[in-house]
């Protein structure tokens, strides 16, 4: 029974995933609830199992029909990879408690800006190109891969968010490149969740299937419909994840 329950919530989760990010706002709390005594590293080992490739799916169907900027996401990519893989050791140090009470502050923020900027991502138009682009875009990916490394929740979004607001993408450019750093930062995770033995790869592999199916037709969906629904579902979903993490930071017991 749980196997159903964890498959058709891993097939939501990609499905939201490739469109804005934000699937482990759906995943990540259904595995808890399902294995309340379960270690929390292990929980989000087998979450990372199932999203890599969901992501990667969803970053393969944009890239079909997106044209991507490889030049500079070729460097994003590797910058991500790095970050994350600091982000994670940096966590074995130092508790991101501080970072916890101020995410949902950053993401209102975040929020705010988006909405008083009605025509923000409506347009594709890069501000920069060359070296500045490639710079800017490694930029994004290790601040961002280190932040999911260390964290984790919103990772997508802002990805999204700074190939909008820095570099001028619209939103549905913005997500098709965000996939590919994003599916980036959960490879490393994944990774050093794998070696310290935190995934449960029987229960992995159920939701690895489900995922890649809902991110195929979220994929799909966002590229028939354009910017505009990226954008609606953006501010959908990042207004989940203030309500997630304020409660997770500030009620939570």
């Amino acid at each position: 029974m749980e196997g159903w329950w964890l498959g058709l919530a891993s097939l939501f989760a990609g499905f939201v995933d490739s469109i804005v990010g934000g699937g482990g706002l759906v995943l990540v709390p259904v595995l808890f609830a399902t294995f309340p005594g379960a270690p929390a590293a292990t929980l989000l080992g087998t979450n990372k199992s199932a999203s890599v490739w969901g992501t990667a799916a969803a970053g393969a169907q944009f890239a079909r029909r997106v044209r991507l900027r490889w030049p500079a996401l070729a460097a994003g990519i590797g910058a991500a990879f790095a970050g994350a893989l600091a982000g994670a050791w940096t966590v074995s140090l130092v508790s991101p408690a501080a970072l916890r009470k101020l995410l949902p502050f950053i993401l209102l923020g975040l929020l705010l800006y988006t909405l008083a900027r009605k025509d923000l991502g409506r347009e594709h138009a890069p501000r920069l190109a060359g070296r500045a682009e490639i710079g800017a875009t490694a930029a994004i990916g290790a601040l961002i891969g280190f932040y999911d490394g260390f964290f984790g929740p919103g990772t997508g979004s802002f990805f999204i968010f700074l190939f909008v607001r820095w570099l001028g993408y619209d939103f549905l450019n913005a997500s098709a490149s965000a996939k590919l750093l994003n599916t980036t930062t959960n490879a490393g995770a994944l990774l050093l969740f794998a070696l310290k033995g935190h995934v449960w790869w029987h229960y992995g592999l159920l939701m690895a299937v489900a995922n890649v199916a809902g991110s195929i037709l979220g994929a799909r969906v966002a590229l028939r419909h354009g910017a505009g629904f990226v954008r609606k579902v953006f501010i959908g979903v990042v207004g989940a994840l203030i309500l997630r993490t304020g409660y997770d930071a500030f009620l939570r017991g």
